[in-house]
């Protein structure tokens, strides 16, 4: 794997050009990804720029993103009692950086991506939170199934290509333990699910085509075609075609069966998709797609079990199995880097001075932003709780919800019908996270921060409420919400957007 330009340490601060035309600050953002199989990080230099027009509160944006370094991909360091090696993957981050010629001091912001197989280790979490005070000031998140294939679709250029196309893309990230299914209509997304499909569920020697290992899910792959492998078994090319065949298959029928059985039925992890809509286009990202849309060889053991895995031939088999039932694969911007080819740049706004919040939860951090419908707001409490739900689900498995911003979009006026139809659909589809204990997150571009929140906290006086106005934000980006200032009457809020590239190949 090619490693990026090095940068010096002089770039790696902050670069502020002079005032005027194409002025902006250069901040050196840096991404982490840990997964199933590997670990890799990339460095990117953004513009941040003030877009709005001279008379209006500034609104700062990223205007321009350049990667300047990609690391090599490692191997993800697991320790003999199946945890993270946290030391061990501070020591390649540390090695990379060194590589780069950047120093941890100079990094200005970051994200750090914990996915697939390892998302699901005892220490995923603490190990996310020391990366997170390394350096900078990280988004971090431990991604489940579900928020991965959105991320991943993001990173694919999946989202942005059926935004720009007006299509549905089906996103599907097959790393080394999971197959993340995102899909996107006109940018949003707007469903997705998890498969235990992956690239490392049966590791093979490449010089002796002795199994290594067999995880637990591939024994439901064996089982269903009549197979029996076992650790220092030898096995045949043949053999692992057809292992891997059948694991392409129940990829594609995630996109055709609802509700799924047998042997798609044990893989699912989440949710199957909804399947209540078309899907125009598929791309495939992840450490598997490169093998998808290449044609390598992929006859021996030797060729198949290049990387200790079954990887190869399985993205060999997606390829022919989709292709094979007519399905046209659009290779994304980004394959193996997908989940994270940029990381977190953040825009700092304070909040509008109509606001409510409970500041006995504040400080809050790294907190997911869904925006359940667009500009113009269901007209009924039910059609407003249907779309945060499914925003909800989205996002998170059942029992294992995080906090989360509903973000509202548009500027118009707001009657005060309208804002109690609102609270109450908010209210409702918010349900599953007041009893979880989070409190109600909403962040308005509306200036009406102040009625809605008294509203919703009239409506469920137990809830705790955040309202804060005056504040844009995306799908897809995160927030931070300080302690009110002021004497109360403002917030800081940081917003944190992961950065993708934009860019179809």
């Amino acid at each position: 794997m090619a490693d990026g330009s090095k940068i010096s340490t002089h770039d790696a601060a902050h670069i502020t050009p002079p005032e005027g035309a194409g002025a902006g600050e250069v901040v050196i953002s840096v991404g982490i990804d840990i997964g199933t199989t590997t670990t890799q990080c990339v460095i990117s230099r953004l513009t941040v720029k003030n877009t709005a027009p001279g008379t209006l509160v500034p609104r700062m944006e990223i205007t321009d993103k350049e990667v300047v370094y990609r690391s090599d991909i490692h191997f993800t360091p697991i320790t003999g009692a199946n945890l993270v090696d946290t030391e061990a993957v501070f020591g390649l981050i540390n090695g990379e950086f060194r590589k780069a010629g950047v120093q941890p001091t100079r990094i200005d912001t970051g994200a750090v991506i914990i996915t697939g197989e390892t998302a699901k280790k005892e220490n995923a979490r603490s190990i996310s939170g020391e990366l997170a005070g390394y350096a900078g000031d990280f988004v971090v998140a431990t991604a489940g199934g579900k928020l991965e294939s959105v991320i991943a679709g993001r990173g694919s250029g999946a989202a942005d290509y059926s935004r720009r196309h007006f299509l549905t893309v089906a996103n599907i990230d097959i790393g080394g333990g999971t197959a993340n299914i995102g899909v996107f209509k006109s940018g949003k997304a707007i469903d997705s699910c998890c498969l235990n499909v992956g690239g490392r569920l049966l590791r093979v020697d490449g010089e002796t085509g002795r199994v290594v290992q067999v995880t637990e899910p591939m024994t439901w792959v064996l089982e269903d075609l009549g197979f029996s492998l076992a650790e220092g078994t030898s096995v045949d090319p043949m053999t692992l075609e057809i292992i891997c065949r059948r694991m392409a298959t129940v990829v594609l029928n995630a996109l055709k069966e609802t509700p799924p059985s047998g042997l798609e039925a044990a893989l699912m992890m989440t949710d199957p998709l909804r399947l209540d809509y078309k899907v125009d286009a598929v791309m495939i990202s992840g450490g598997v797609a490169d093998h998808a849309y290449t044609t390598s060889p992929c006859d021996t053991i030797g060729e198949i079990a290049r990387y200790g895995d079954i990887g190869p031939m399985l993205g060999r088999q997606v390829r022919q199995v989709f292709t094979g039932d007519g399905v046209e694969l659009i290779r994304p911007t980004e394959t193996i880097r997908a989940t994270v080819i940029g990381a977190g740049a953040q825009t700092v706004d304070v909040s509008g001075s109509t606001i409510v919040v409970s500041d006995e939860r504040l400080p809050m951090k790294n907190v997911p932003v869904v925006i359940p419908f667009g500009r113009e707001i269901p007209g009924t409490p039910g059609a407003i709780a249907e779309a945060i739900g499914q925003s909800l689900s989205n996002l998170y498995e059942a029992g294992a919800l995080e906090p989360l911003a509903i973000g509202i979009q548009g500027n118009g006026y707001l009657s005060y019908a309208r804002v109690q139809s609102l609270a109450k659909g908010i209210l409702e589809g918010v349900e599953p996270l007041i009893r979880a204990g989070h409190p109600v997150v909403v962040v308005m571009e509306h200036d009406s921060g102040k009625v809605l929140g008294q509203s919703l906290r009239v409506l469920n006086p137990s809830a705790q409420v955040i309202c804060v106005d005056q504040i844009e934000v995306n799908e897809g980006d995160y927030i931070d919400i300080g302690r009110s200032i002021a004497g109360g009457t403002v917030v800081p809020v940081v917003i944190k957007t992961l950065v993708f590239e934009t860019r179809q190949a």
